[in-house]
C-alpha cells in the first residue's frame, strides 16, 4: 500500500506541475498582452480568453490519453508520421496555411489556427521510439528510417522557415539515439553534414546572418534585428532580485514585442525577479525528473524511449527559450511550454503528460501485479 501511494503522488506532482504552469501562464500572458491587447482588439483578455479555452481542452486530452494504449501508438507510428508530415506540407497550400511575418507556420481551421510543428515534434518522437524499440543495439543501416523522417520533418519546418524549432528537434532525436545506443563513430559521421547545414542554412538567409550579428553586438542594431534582445535585457535587468511586482511589467507597453509568447519569461523575470525565475524553473526541472524517472522505470523498451523523447521535447524547448531569452543563443522565436500563448502548443504538451502518466500508471500496476504473484 505505502508503495502504491508513492507512484500515485509522483503521478500526480507530475500532472500538477503541468497544470500549474498552464494556470500560471495565463496569469503572465494577461499581464504581457493585456496593454496591446487592448489597443490591437479592443479586448485585454484576447489572448487570455483563447489560451484558456485551449487550456479546457488540453486538459481534456490530458486525461483521455491515460486510455491509449502505448502499444497502439507503436503500431501506428508510421501513420502517425505520415499524418504530422501532411499536416506540414498543408501549411503551403494556398487559402489553407497562414503567414504571419513572413513565415507559413499555420492551417486555417477556420474557428482557429493550429500549428503542425508541435505536433510533428511528439510524432517523431513516437515513431523513432517504435524504431528503437526494434534493436537492442543500434546499428547504422537500422538508423535510416529515423535519418529519412527526421530529415523529412526537420526539411519541412525549415520550409516555413522555423529554425528554432528545427534545432529543438534536431537536439531531441540525438538524445534518443545516444539513449538508444548509437555509437560515438555515428554521431562523428552525422555532426558533418549537420553542422555544414547548419553553417549554410545561416549563410543563404541574410536576416539569418543579421540575427547572428545581433547576437555577438545587439547595441550594433539597436532598433533593427538587435532589438529584442535588448529589450528583454531591460525587462530581465530591471526586474532584479524580486521583480518590479506581477502586472508591474514597463516593456509590455509595445517595448518588448512577442511578450505573451516567444518571450514571456523576459516579464516574468520583470514581475517576479531572478528569484520567480528560479521558481518557475524548478518546476520544469521537476517535470523533467520525473519524466526520466518514468522512463527509467518503463516495463517495455517503446515506453521508455517514448517517455524519454517526450521528456526531452519538454527540457530542451524550455532550455533554447531561456537561452534566447538570456542572450545564450542567437535570438529566435521559440515557445516557452504550458506558459507562452498557444493552443496547439499547449495541447500537445499536455498530451504528452497524460501519455507519461499513461507510461506511469502501467508501469504501477506492473510492479504491484510483480509482487503480488
Amino acid at each position: 500500500m505505502a508503495v502504491e501511494n508513492k507512484w500515485k503522488i509522483h503521478n500526480k506532482l507530475l500532472v500538477f506541475s503541468a497544470i500549474f504552469l498552464a494556470l500560471f501562464g495565463l496569469v503572465m500572458q494577461y499581464s504581457a498582452s493585456c496593454y496591446s491587447a487592448e489597443r490591437q482588439f479592443g479586448d485585454a483578455f484576447y489572448y487570455v480568453k483563447k489560451q484558456a479555452i485551449a487550456l479546457v481542452f488540453a486538459i481534456v486530452v490530458l486525461y483521455a490519453v491515460k486510455f491509449i494504449k502505448t502499444a497502439w501508438l507503436k503500431k501506428w507510428r508510421y501513420v502517425i508520421l505520415a499524418f504530422s508530415a501532411i499536416l506540414l506540407a498543408l501549411v503551403f497550400v494556398p487559402k489553407i496555411g497562414v503567414e504571419n511575418y513572413g513565415a507559413k507556420r499555420w492551417i486555417n481551421l477556420g474557428f482557429t489556427t493550429m500549428q503542425p510543428s508541435d505536433v510533428a515534434k511528439f510524432a517523431l518522437v513516437i515513431f523513432i521510439a517504435g524504431c528503437l524499440d526494434k534493436k537492442s543495439s543500434l546499428k547504422f543501416k537500422n538508423m535510416i528510417p529515423i535519418l529519412i523522417a527526421t530529415t523529412l520533418v526537420c526539411g519541412l519546418i525549415m520550409l516555413e522557415p522555423n529554425m528554432s524549432v528545427t534545432m529543438c528537434v534536431g537536439m531531441v532525436v540525438l538524445i534518443m539515439l545516444f539513449v538508444g545506443g548509437c555509437d560515438y563513430k555515428h554521431f562523428l559521421v552525422m555532426a558533418v553534414p549537420v553542422v555544414a547545414g547548419v553553417i549554410a542554412l545561416i549563410l543563404i538567409e541574410p536576416y539569418r546572418v543579421k540575427r547572428l550579428m545581433a547576437f555577438i553586438d545587439p547595441w550594433a542594431s539597436p532598433l533593427g534585428e538587435g532589438y529584442q534582445l535588448i529589450q528583454s535585457y531591460y525587462a530581465l535587468g530591471s526586474g532584479g532580485l524580486f521583480g518590479l511586482g506581477l502586472f508591474n511589467s514597463r516593456q509590455k507597453y509595445l517595448f518588448l514585442t512577442f511578450s505573451e509568447s516567444d518571450f514571456i519569461l523576459s516579464i516574468v523575470g520583470e514581475e517576479l525577479g531572478f528569484v520567480g525565475l528560479v521558481l518557475v524553473l524548478c518546476v520544469f526541472i521537476i517535470i523533467t525528473a520525473q519524466g526520466l524517472k518514468i522512463a527509467k522505470n518503463a516495463d517495455n523498451r517503446f515506453d521508455s524511449y517514448l517517455a524519454c523523447g517526450i521528456t526531452s521535447v519538454i527540457a530542451i524547448q524550455t532550455l533554447l527559450n531561456v537561452a534566447v531569452i538570456s542572450g545564450s543563443i542567437p535570438p529566435t522565436g521559440i515557445p516557452l511550454p504550458f506558459i507562452s500563448n498557444g493552443g496547439t502548443s499547449l495541447v500537445c504538451f499536455m498530451a504528452g503528460i497524460g501519455v507519461l502518466e499513461n507510461i506511469a500508471s502501467k508501469s504501477q500496476r506492473g510492479y504491484l501485479n510483480h509482487k503480488i504473484y
